[in-house]
Order: C-alpha cells, then structure tokens, then sequence
C-alpha cells in the first residue's frame, strides 16, 4: 500500500506547478463541458423550442445561472463543515450526471426538472475543486497565480469544447443528443476524480476525519525553559448520519429550485435574501477572529462586491449576446470558414483563454522577478478597462452590418479577444486572490461567497439582456442591431467608470491586504 502523501510534501514541489494540478486540471475541464455546453444552449433552446419571448427567455437565463452560482455559496458551506471538499466534489457530479440524463431524456417535458438537478449538483461541485486547488500551495508561493492560470486554461478547454458542440449537436441534430452528451462528459470527470483523488494527501478530507494535524504549536512551557516544539492533535468523531442529512436535503430542495427558476418573481425574492444573509454569517465569522484577519476579509469583500458588476456586463454572452449571434451574424471567419455564429458566442472567449492564459501566467511571474508586478486590485481595475474596450468593439459591429442588419462575425471576434484580456485580469486571480485573503477555515466560505458574486452578475446580466430585449421585441433585425449595439455601448461606459474608480482606490485596498500581493 502506498504511502499517503503530507501536506508538506504536497506543497513542497519542483518546477513550476504540483502534479496533483493535473488530475485536478482534467476533472475540471470535463466538468465544464459540461456546464458550458448545456449554459450555451440555454436562451436559444427555451427561445426556439419552449417558444419563450426574448425578455422571458434573458429572465430564466439569469434566473438559472443565478441559482447555479449562488448555490456554490451552500456547497461550500457544507464542505467546509461536514462533508469535506472530496465528498462535496463527488455528490456534486453524481446530481450533474441525472440532470443531463433527465434532459436527453425529454428535455421539452423535464426541463425545469434537469436544470434544477444540474443547479445543485454545481453548487456542490465547483467551489471546492477550485479550493482543493489553492490547498496545493503555502500561501507565500510566488507560483500561485501560475496554478491558477493554468487551472482556468483547463476550465475554458472545456468550455470550448462543450460550448461549441452541444449548440451545434442540439441545432443541427438532436436535442437529445446534446444533453446526452454533457452528461457523458461528466461521468469522465467523475472517473478522473476518483482514479487520482489518492494523490491529494489529506487535502479535501471531511471535517470529521480522524486527521494528525497542527493545532497547536508551543515554543515552551516556562521562561528559562528549552524545549521542542510540540504539536498538540486531536480526534474526531466522524458523523455519518450528518453526510446523509445534506444529501437527502439537497435532493429534498429540488421542487423548490424547480419553481423559483421556472417563477422569476421567487428568484428576485431570493436574491434579495441570500446576499445579506450571507454577509450577515461572514460579519459573524469574522467576528471569531483578529483584526489583521478581519482587514483581509474586508479587502475579499472589496473584491467580491466589484465582480458583481464585472459579471454582470460580461455574462451578456449566455443571454444577449446569444440572440444577438443567432439573428445578426454572419457565419463566416475571415470570409472562408464557415462556423456557427452561437458556437463562435460560446467558445471564442474559451478559445482565447486556452491560448493566453498560461502565457499571462507566465508574464506575472517574469513580472513579479523584477518587482514590477501589478498588484492584484489594479489586475482587476486593468480588467474592467479591457472589459469596456470589448463592449465598444461589440457596439461598433453596427458599422459593418449591411442593408438586412446582419453584421460581422469577425468583428464580433475580436470583441471576445479583448474581453478574454480582461477576464483573465480579473477570474484567475480572483480564485487566488480568496485562497490567500482567507483564513483556512473559512476558505470554502469565501470561495462560494466569490461565485455568489457570479450569482448577483448572472442576474443582473438576465435583467440587462430582458431589458434591450423588451426594446426590441418587435423590432426588425436591423432594428434589433441597433437597439443591442446601442445597450452594449452604455455597458462599455459602466465598466470604464468602474475600472477608473477600482484604480484609484487600489492604495487603501492594498493596505488591507497587509502581507498579501
């Protein structure tokens, strides 16, 4: 029987990334193919086959992504307290895997259905892979960021790859087969986590785990007194019964999930409530601890507030941006490749990720060798300025359209190229940015509070996209140009602003970070 793996041999790897960041690497990518690919074929699916209006349509879209995130706060939550991240992970992608069989099953009947499955099992799933992954490093590793870089380019080869065949496996063949598909994928994620989960030490363990650990660290026990420096540990009781109470009631809340998504009305209602009860239960935390702890909440909180609007401008590519493709695109790459417009919209960011993701990683640590760095808060203000440059490419798209409104597919590339700069300012550095801000405990907590924040943008992008689509209802495809075009040019103001402020105010959040880059 092999040996298991400490923490300290974990993190005290060669080279520049651990090679558990590869098993993590490939469950993730699968993972996302699959939440990618059914994401994709969301707003077009419920307008072309649930025969749903456009503003209806954006609505369920926000309301769906906004569940899908907002429970990766509750999952976090759980692993942290009882599950552990390993178990979380792997309940989570069981959920998955039944929601995509139910949709390939029926996905005209069972929608409501197969989306509340997949809704919980992320929540379960995707914060705590992603804080599996900062456990791989001490908190004072320069190559953090790398890590995570990485770990997102293996993220959006997924998204690439799933976002790009479902839609087009769902609109030029089969529905079902596109649903079936993601579910397929899925299942190989779970397998990959299962076959190399033994290389991850006691990394994700449950809570209750019996565990030889630190605690308690003394120098000496009296002055004068020279002695060794003793680790104190203790046991646990492990409580089985507690594991089966959160999967009975995470499938137990299911018909719930099921009519506030479907209801748009309740999932305002529940917005409304999550946020500041889940401020509420971080002010309680942070009350357990110091103040220089507490500064470094404060600044994590900075940084999840200003994602709010970040998500909420960018996320206009799952709702928006997908009618938009579908009815004012072209399908022509440099004028000889023909592609699906929806597919270019699903997987143009992904694409650009997967190709500049490692090389940014790798230009902030040729940047941090010669201490000229940016630090993490002016990474994000550098985000919203490429996020407000690509808005002002999607609103120019309107200048090559011709007579019919329909306008260039190139153009609108390129829009994604900018606005991969910008997410890769602000997404990969906002996975590390939580892991060393947080307080071991609390490192599931803070990373479900960050896709929270993705929660609140998903719904304010569905209440964005509802409300250009309102406008242009009626509208005829040339007036539909102008009428997005025309929003995307008042969202490219908004992110400018922000960024400009994000900048300014970057001295007094770095003094909250204390230690922390």
């Amino acid at each position: 029987m092999s040996e298991i793996l400490t923490l300290e041999q974990i993190q005290n790897f060669k080279g520049k990334f651990p090679k558990q960041l590869w098993s993590l690497f490939f469950s993730e990518m699968w993972e996302r193919f699959c939440f990618y690919g059914m994401r994709g074929m969301l707003t077009y699916f419920m307008v072309t086959e649930l025969m749903m209006k456009d503003d209806t349509a954006n609505l369920q879209y926000g309301a769906t992504q906004a569940f899908v995130y907002a429970f990766t706060f509750i999952g976090g939550l759980f692993a942290d307290k009882i599950l552990g991240f390993r178990k979380s992970l792997f309940w989570g992608g069981l959920l998955m895997i039944v929601g995509s069989a139910i949709l390939a099953y029926d996905p005209h009947q069972f929608f409501f259905l197969g989306i509340s499955f997949t809704i919980i099992g992320t929540g379960f799933f995707k914060p705590n892979i992603s804080t599996m992954v900062g456990a791989l490093y001490r908190k004072d590793d320069a190559r953090r960021d790398a890590g995570f870089s990485l770990f997102y380019s293996g993220i959006n080869i997924g998204a690439l790859l799933g976002g790009y065949a479902c839609i087009a496996i769902g609109k030029e063949y089969s529905w079902h087969l596109a649903f079936g598909l993601a579910g397929i994928v899925m299942a190989i994620s779970l397998l990959t986590f299962l076959f190399t989960q033994k290389n991850l030490g006691p990394i994700g363990l449950s809570p209750f785990k019996a565990a030889e650990q630190e605690d308690v660290v003394i120098d000496g026990i009296a002055d004068g007194l020279k002695t060794e420096p003793a680790v104190i540990t203790h046991k646990t009781t492990p409580k089985p019964w507690y594991d089966y109470a959160v999967y009975l009631g995470s499938l137990a809340v299911i018909p719930l999930i099921m009519v506030m998504v479907a209801k748009t009305q309740y999932t305002d209602w529940f917005m409304y409530t999550i946020g500041p009860a889940t401020l509420l239960y971080l002010f309680y935390e942070m009350s357990k601890y110091g103040a220089a702890e507490r500064k470094k909440l404060l600044a994590a909180l900075v940084f999840i507030l200003f994602s709010i609007i970040f998500w909420g401008i960018f996320e206009q590519s799952g709702g928006s941006l997908a009618l938009f493709a579908a009815r004012n695109l072209d399908n022509k790459i440099l004028g000889v490749i023909t592609l699906d417009p929806n597919g270019v919209n699903n997987a143009a960011n992904s694409l650009f990720v997967i190709i500049f993701a490692p090389l940014i990683g790798l230009v902030w640590i040729a940047m941090a060798k010669k201490k000229i760095e940016p630090n993490t808060v002016v990474k994000f203000g550098l985000g919203f300025l490429f996020l407000a440059g690509a808005f002002f490419v999607f609103y120019s798209s309107k200048f090559f359209a011709n007579a019919q409104g329909i306008t260039s597919l190139d153009i609108f590339t390129i829009a994604y190229f900018v606005i991969t700069l910008g997410e890769l300012c602000l997404s990969p550095i906002g996975l590390s940015i939580m892991t060393k801000l947080s307080p071991k405990k609390l490192q599931g907590v803070m990373m479900g509070m960050w896709f929270l924040a993705s929660a609140y943008g998903q719904y304010v992008a569905g209440i964005i996209g509802a409300g250009m689509s309102t406008g242009a209802e009626n509208d005829s495809i040339q007036q539909k140009l102008i009428t997005y075009t025309d929003g995307y040019k008042q969202l490219a103001i908004y992110a400018l602003i922000t960024g400009v402020v994000l900048i300014v105010i970057s001295p007094v959040v770095k003094k909250l970070m204390q230690e922390v880059k």
